[in-house]
């Protein structure tokens, strides 16, 4: 039987923030206020990423420029990953660095390959405040380095080159979002 809520069922859905929103593409403030209004957000973020059908998702995709991310992943043997962290900080990205497809929640529908390291360290906090140490390898590193790159104000496709790159920027301009392609020009 459970004895704790799931994630995000108490929580409400927000409106998903699209590239060319500046919040995506500005680097994120550290949380200072470990309070219910923190709780609320990663609530809400989860029951977001959820309805989505996202494996993970920052707060400055729902409009908050907060160094908080959740995720519920799975890694390349299939094992789930699924929790929160404030302020994280990625202590390592090493291994193979791996070329595959890569979407946006904020950039919905299409994808492009972009370049991964196979194995990632991040550390940080729990929403009272304690120190986690999250480590992922292949597809969970690859959702890890996506989301601590949210924070820094970095989408995935500002990693895509070469014929890949304009391939996407076609694509994005196609999108009823796709003004937002812009930020990814300059």
């Amino acid at each position: 039987m459970r004895n704790r809520l799931i994630p995000g069922s108490s929580g409400h859905v927000r409106a998903m923030t699209l590239l060319g929103d500046p919040v995506l593409h500005t680097p994120c403030e550290p949380v200072t206020d470990f309070g219910p209004e923190l709780a609320r957000l990663v609530e809400d973020m989860f029951a977001t990423m959820y309805a989505a059908n996202g494996v993970g998702l920052a707060a400055n995709q729902v409009g908050v420029g907060l160094r908080v991310f959740v995720y519920d992943c799975p890694d390349d043997e299939d094992v789930r990953h699924l929790g929160h962290v404030v302020n994280p900080r990625l202590v390592a990205a090493d291994g193979d660095v791996i070329r595959g497809p890569e979407g946006c929640l904020s950039l919905p529908g299409p994808e492009a390959p972009t370049p991964r390291f196979d194995r990632t360290v991040v550390e940080g906090v729990r929403l009272d405040g304690t120190p986690v140490r999250i480590e992922g390898t292949g597809f969970f590193a690859r959702c890890l380095q996506h989301e601590c790159d949210h924070l820094e104000g970095t989408v995935y496709a500002d990693h895509v080159t070469g014929r890949a790159r304009r391939k996407l920027l076609r694509t994005i301009r196609k999108q009823p979002w796709g003004a937002g392609v812009e930020a990814l020009e300059s």
